[in-house]
């Protein structure tokens, strides 16, 4: 089975998972219809307050949770067919090693799981890759936290998949290790591979995912193009050269943002924005700089998830 590039790389619909709970009628309800389609290629990012659903969503786009309603299809097909499940990497969030055993070991073990020819040289490029050159020879238990993530990124890589699934995959690395990571990611990315991205590291999620969806309460409550969702919606940045006063531009609708002869001003659509302009260069105004006052990620998040509780608050109400 081959994936079109009109096929979606993840397609769930609908999907709802309760978990049962002895000895009570009700269960705990991890999903709640939740629908998002993942782009073939895409380097996409799931996020969202702890307890929304995510790994649970990514559990069951591994086959690993079956869920109790809905439809799930990960590169064309079933999450529970091996074929499928071989042309996937996968870095969980809580890895655990075998610490008696070596890397290449382990790497060997990881290929052949997934029914791929050995591969000893391929394994020991690939350790390379992730900055694992230097302890090849070391015992999985005598490594650090860092290097056990890279190990498992490593694992993650055999057999070069068209989808990787990745759950904190800097977890417990430093910097400059994030750095390599993400450019592993990018590569990855340009060879063509979906990336699935969860990540409470948000600026990391935003320097990687060119997609976001935002999950709340087992639902997505915001999905699309990361530079649409950090943009402002109507407040621009002007920056001026010096020479007019602060009431001229405050007159033609710019506020001051900073010393430095940087102004606010908002304006729905274009139109609203030329005249405003027009009106600065009227009163001698000469514009260095514009453009739009985006947002980071953690504020679209923190925006998006306060306005959910408020609607469902509302609708309790």
């Amino acid at each position: 089975m081959t994936v079109t590039a009109s096929t979606p790389a993840i397609e769930v619909t609908n999907l709802r998972k309760t978990y049962n709970r002895a000895f009570r009628k009700t269960g705990n309800i991890a999903l709640r219809g939740m629908d998002l389609s993942v782009p073939r290629g895409s380097a996409f990012g799931l996020i969202g307050p702890n307890g929304a659903g995510k790994t649970t969503f990514i559990k069951s786009i591994l086959g690993i949770v079956q869920p109790t309603e809905g439809t799930v299809r990960v590169l064309g097909g079933s999450p529970e067919d091996p074929r499928i499940r071989a042309r996937i990497g996968y870095l969980p969030e809580r890895l655990h090693l075998p610490g008696s055993w070596t890397p290449t070991a382990f790497l060997a073990t990881v290929g052949r799981l997934k029914g791929l020819p050995p591969d000893a040289a391929g394994h020991l490029s690939l350790l390379e890759r992730v900055g694992l050159a230097d302890a090849v020879g070391r015992k999985i238990g005598g490594y650090s936290k860092g290097m056990r993530q890279r190990l498992g990124l490593a694992a993650a890589l055999i057999g070069k998949p068209d989808l990787l699934v990745l759950d904190e995959p800097t977890d417990g690395i430093d910097p400059m290790g994030r750095m390599e990571v993400r450019r592993i990611l990018q590569e990855e990315v340009q060879r063509g591979t979906t990336l699935f991205l969860n990540s409470h590291l948000l600026a990391e999620t935003e320097r990687v995912c060119d997609r976001v969806a935002i999950l709340a309460d087992g639902r997505v409550v915001r999905e699309g193009k990361l530079e649409d969702l950090v943009r402002g919606e109507s407040r621009w940045v002007a920056r001026f050269a010096p020479g007019v006063s602060v009431e001229a531009l405050g007159s033609a609708g710019f506020v001051p943002a900073r010393a430095d002869g940087v102004f606010h001003v908002e304006a729905p659509d274009a139109t609203v924005l030329n005249a405003a302009l027009d009106r600065a260069r009227a009163a001698g105004a000469l514009l260095v700089e514009l453009r739009r006052d985006g947002m980071d990620l953690e504020a679209v998040l923190l925006g998006t998830v306060s306005a959910q509780a408020m609607r469902a608050a509302e609708v309790a109400a």
